[in-house]
Parts: structure tokens; sequence; C-alpha cells
């Protein structure tokens, strides 16, 4: 195993290169085609059903049972306002169907895999009663970061700052950072900037913000091979921030290759883009890295998904990205999963009736999403025969 000096002491943080197991499993099925013609994209496979020798469930009965929502936003994140999703019932609760709208079928079926998963599959097995969890702070003007920071809960004792914002400058993210660090002058802070940076640009930023102790830096850019060289480069230069891949996990054919590659030193998680807890599960152990759960702008009932991987992992070094119901205007429940004190107890979460009833999309959201599942559910069902044959 290779190693690397300690990079930042203050952390008790160093790079190290772990085995990474050659036997992969959790890759999808070959390509598959749809109504739309052939597709390029791997088939896939509902790793969580195919695992347990489970069917899926009934298409109807999906659609009977799915409540689409419109929650507005407290502040616009990533571009998005008003944030829709699916709420799906089954025999063991609640899951949730929210990919982005811009995402296509093929990726979208990831996590209404997800959501099946968690209402008609029983839950795996937990280790702890409640996870550590991070503020998020969007790209803001830095005078309006403690107004966001104080729609959370307690102390906020780790933050994950957005930066890189189409539009906005370094200079707008140091700025931001640096109000953070005087709001939160012992919390520990993490950027994210979701592939929005160069190479060049991505060393120069992190250079800069190195100066406000950073834990350390998500998806800077958004290839192998720059996050690659842009380590090199942060070691030669003995710049201390350690490279966390987001998107080139959840997004990747085969999730397992930024870390054969070498290419992080901690990869960022989230169950639904992975097609559920098993499946998420099956990845974090076959990386051999340090895994951060994350969330996707969900209400409680998709972060209790997330709430429950972190859960039922043995070790969770860095808090995790599942404090995003704060900036949303609401919830469908009355008793939100939030943090409190830098912590959200693990809990399933029911919507209540009467906001369902309030939040209810339109018709014409509504019918969008419904066909969305329908299109969705048959490439699992496709990639469930092709796993099964």
């Amino acid at each position: 195993m290779k190693k690397n000096k300690i990079l930042n002491p203050k952390l008790g943080v160093c790079r190290e290169y772990p085995p990474v197991l050659k036997e992969v499993t959790v890759p999808f099925s070959r390509a598959i085609s749809t109504h739309h013609g052939d597709s390029n994209s791997p088939g896939i496979t509902p790793y969580g059903f195919v695992s347990e020798g489970t069917p899926l469930p009934p298409l109807e009965k999906i659609l009977n049972t799915a409540h689409v929502i419109s929650v507005g936003m407290r502040v616009t994140f990533r571009g998005v306002t008003t944030r829709h999703s699916a709420l799906i019932r089954g025999p063991y609760g609640w899951g949730e169907f929210a990919p982005f709208p811009e995402y296509d079928d093929a990726e979208a079926a990831h996590w209404l895999s997800s959501a099946l998963e968690a209402t008609y599959l029983p839950p795996t097995v937990t280790v702890r009663e409640q996870v550590p969890v991070n503020a998020t702070l969007p790209a803001v003007p830095a005078h309006r970061v403690p107004d966001v920071l104080n729609n959370y809960n307690g102390d906020i004792q780790e933050l994950k700052i957005k930066v890189a914002e189409r539009g906005q400058t370094l200079d707008d993210d140091i700025a931001r950072v640096a109000a953070a660090r005087t709001a939160l002058p012992s919390a520990r802070l993490k950027i994210d900037a979701n592939a929005g940076w160069t190479l060049p640009q991505a060393f120069t930023a992190l250079t800069a913000l190195s100066d406000y102790n950073l834990l350390y830096a998500e998806q800077p850019v958004g290839s192998i091979s720059d996050m690659k060289q842009l380590r090199t480069q942060l070691d030669n230069a003995q710049v201390p921030v350690l490279i966390a891949a987001d998107e080139l996990v959840r997004k990747a054919d085969d999730p397992l290759t930024v870390a054969r590659a070498h290419a992080a030193d901690l990869i960022v998680v989230k169950a639904a883009p992975l097609g559920g807890v098993r499946r998420a599960s099956a990845v974090i152990a076959q990386s051999g890295l340090p895994a951060v759960i994350s969330s996707a702008l969900e209400t409680s009932v998709g972060i209790a998904t997330g709430v429950h991987l972190a859960a039922s992992l043995p070790e969770l070094p860095y808090g995790c990205g599942l404090g995003t119901v704060s900036l949303l205007d609401t919830d469908v429940s009355s008793t939100p999963l939030v943090a409190e004190n830098g912590r959200i107890p693990v809990r399933p979460v029911a919507p209540e009736e009467a906001r369902l009833k309030a939040l209810a999309a339109d018709h014409a959201t509504r019918a969008w999403w419904l066909e969305r599942i329908e299109r969705c559910w048959r490439l699992l069902h496709r990639g469930y025969a092709t796993a099964d044959a």
C-alpha cells in the first residue's frame, strides 16, 4: 500500500491508497433497448431485488400508491427553486423517487430501484441509532451566510459549502468560505464544486481556500484523469486538501473506476443514484475508501433512506450530507428528519395525508412523473430479467 506524507496534522489525515477488490460484483448488465430505441447506457439491474431474489412489485401497484409533490426551496440550490418528487408506499413503508428532471430514464431508473427497495424489501441491519451530519451552505453571497446557517437547529459541527457556481468567481467562493469560517470558527469545513472547475482553476482555488483549514474538496474537476493529476499537484505543492469523488461514483457506468485509478481520497455515496442501500453498501465495501453518505434534496422520506445507509456502515469518519431538509420550505412530515446539534436519529418517516394534499403537484406535473416512473420500471424489469437469465 502506498502512503504519502501527512498533509494536515491538525486534522490527522493522510493520503492512503488502499487496495481495491479486483472482483467487481456491482456493475449493471449489458446494454438494453428501450421504446426510444437502442441505448448505449448499461442495462439497469435492480441490485437489491436481485440480491434478495425478490421480483419487482407490479407497476400498477406502484402507480396507485404514488404521490407526486412540489416543494419550494428556501434558497436556490443548483439552480433549483422548486423540488418535485414522487413518494411511493409499500409493505415496508415509504420511499422517494426524486431524480432531477434533466436525468434520462437510464439514470433515473437507479432512483426508482432505491425507492422500491425502501418500500418492498425489508430494511438492512443498522449498527447505530443516530448519524453525524453536516449542514449545507448553498452558493449564496457572503452577507447571507449567517441567515442560511440560522436555519439549522443547534450547533453546526461540520459544514459543506457550495463553490464554483456558474456565473460566480473565485473571489465569491473565498468570501463565502471566509464568512462561514467566521461564523463557525471551530466547525469542520468542506467544499463541493460539482466539477465546476478546470484543472488549473481547481489547483488555484484549493491553494487559496486551504487557508481556511478544509476537511476535503468534493468533485473539484470532472474527469478521473484530472482528479488524479490534481491530487499529484496538491501533494507536490503541499496543499493540505483531500479530494472526494461524487459524480464520478454516482454517474459512472462502473462506480469503482475512480477508486481503482487512485483518483480520490474518499468517495461520496448517495443511495438513490446507486440503486438503493444494498448496492450502495457493496460499492463502499469494494472501493476500499472512506465514504461520506449524502442526499439529493429529498424530503424526509428520501433522507430516511440515506440515514439508514449511514447507520448500517461500520465507520463514519465524516459528517453525512443528509441535512438538506432544512433547505426546503416545508416537509411531508411535521417531525422532519433534521439535525439537532449535528446528528439525525435513525427512524422511518411516513408522510402525513394533509401535507401530501397541500403539496400535491399540478395535473401536468403529476402525469409527467407517473409516465417517468412507468418508463423507469420497464427498464428495471428488463434488467431484472437479464440478471435472472
